[in-house]
């Protein structure tokens, strides 16, 4: 029997949970760098010249996202291993905090929060 072991899945499970999320962040971030292709072919469809910025933001964004998801796979099984040792050793030890999982959730919200205004902006001056 392996000691603490419901402690020790407890860590793996969420260690896999953040290792998921952070390859839906990435493919997101594919997405989005790929998403002005769909923008090219409405444009395309109206007549309308899509401007040189929004390729560029949209490749810009899609690579913060997919270096986003790559910095959460790291912090994620930094945060694991870390982890692994503490409920391995017989002493208790306090709760570090959650601030690294934090700025990077933060960094997510803001990142999604331009997204909208920026999708929804383009498919305005596509109208």
């Amino acid at each position: 029997m392996i000691p603490r072991f419901t402690d020790h899945s407890a860590n793996e499970r969420t260690y896999l949970a953040w290792v998921r999320t952070a390859i839906a962040v990435m493919a997101f971030g594919f997405l989005v760098e790929r998403f002005d292709l769909f923008l090219a072919f409405a444009a395309a469809e109206r007549a309308h010249a899509l401007p040189a910025l929004h390729v560029r933001l949209s490749e810009l964004v899609g690579l913060g996202l997919i270096l986003v998801g790559a910095l959460m796979t790291l912090l994620a099984t930094r945060r694991y291993r870390r982890n692994r040792q503490l409920i391995a050793e017989e002493e208790l030890h306090e709760y570090s905090g959650a601030a690294p999982e934090g700025i990077l959730a933060t960094l997510v919200v803001i990142v999604a929060i331009f997204l909208v205004g920026y999708v929804a902006q383009q498919l305005i001056a596509i109208a």
